[in-house]
């Protein structure tokens, strides 16, 4: 079980209190990271992560310089990150699958550092809050046990998780941190907002919504994002949805109704209005083809056009 703390070996953690009892550092270092700014983003270094998605690149690479994601209640935002290489990985859990999609990640980096051996791989984890079902608690313990099963040794450096990322306004316990950016070329984790959460936005959105899995969706070696393809089936009774309150939407269709950020109705409502548009997504992938986009000289992504054969 080679998670560390201060290099040395942690044993099981039964409690995000008792993790920050033993190693008050921790403590220090969330309240530190939550003092930070908030950093808004430009779109056009930005490679964006939604939830259910992680991406990874290197320092070399020239379309993105910060790989981000927000939104995160109860979800937790994981940024891994090899310090010889540079190799950096972040990604946006919900708790779906965690102990298969926490290897994906450690993957997606060691795949990356194909000629550094010196350095270490650094972990940081932002997200959760003090939730009345313990949500948050549960995947903050998830998240650690699943680095703790990993071969390679991983240094948890951040750990602004659950009780250290909660605020209280107006009695309603909240996410102090709600979304974070990662710099590529320095590694520096920040606080951050997003003002473009592209490309392909509803549609990725549509993927996680209708049960997709966690997904890698960048290809660092030809600077692409990558969408799908990926399978629904048509459900036009998700209509109903359309024609209820916000309270309605946020009960039923959020794990934290209280705690979501203002644009968390109008973004599901965008994506069932995307679904209905588009029933099944055979037509949204021509071949089963992924979408693909390549970022512009203007800086933003633009689908490219496949190639049909002559």
């Amino acid at each position: 079980m080679p998670l560390l703390i201060q290099n040395i070996r942690v044993d099981r953690i039964t409690s995000t209190a008792e993790l920050f009892d033993k190693y008050p550092h921790l403590q220090e270092n969330a309240k530190a990271f939550r003092s930070q700014p908030l950093t808004d983003v430009d779109p056009k270094c930005l490679l964006y992560v939604q939830q259910r998605e992680f991406a990874a690149t290197t320092p070399a690479d020239n379309n993105v310089s910060v790989i981000g994601s927000e939104d995160a209640t109860t979800c937790h935002l994981v940024v891994l990150r090899h310090t010889g290489s540079g190799a950096t990985c972040l990604a946006h859990c919900d708790g779906s699958n965690t102990y298969a999609e926490v290897p994906l990640l450690l993957k997606s980096v060691t795949s990356l550092n194909t000629c550094c051996n010196e350095g270490r791989l650094d972990l940081h984890l932002v997200g959760g809050f003090k939730d009345d079902a313990m949500t948050s608690h549960e995947l903050s313990l998830n998240i650690l046990e699943a680095f703790q099963q990993l071969k390679d040794d991983i240094h948890l450096q951040t750990c602004c998780v659950t009780e250290m990322n909660d605020v209280v306004v107006n009695a309603v316990h909240k996410p102090a941190v709600y979304g974070v950016g990662v710099n590529v070329k320095t590694g520096k984790v920040f606080p951050a907002t997003f003002p473009c959460k592209g490309p392909a936005e509803d549609l990725r959105s549509a993927r996680t919504f209708t049960g997709g899995q966690m997904v890698d969706i960048y290809d660092s070696s030809r600077g692409l994002v990558k969408v799908g393809p990926c399978n629904w089936s048509p459900n036009m009774e998700i209509g109903f949805w359309l024609s209820q309150e916000d309270a309605i939407i946020l009960k039923y269709l959020s794990t934290s109704p209280k705690a979501e950020p203002p644009h968390f109705v109008h973004h599901i409502k965008s994506t069932i209005q995307f679904l209905l548009k588009h029933p099944n997504s055979d037509g949204l992938f021509p071949g089963g083809q992924p979408q693909l986009y390549h970022r512009t000289e203007s800086g933003n992504w633009e689908r490219v056009v496949a190639q049909v054969d002559s």
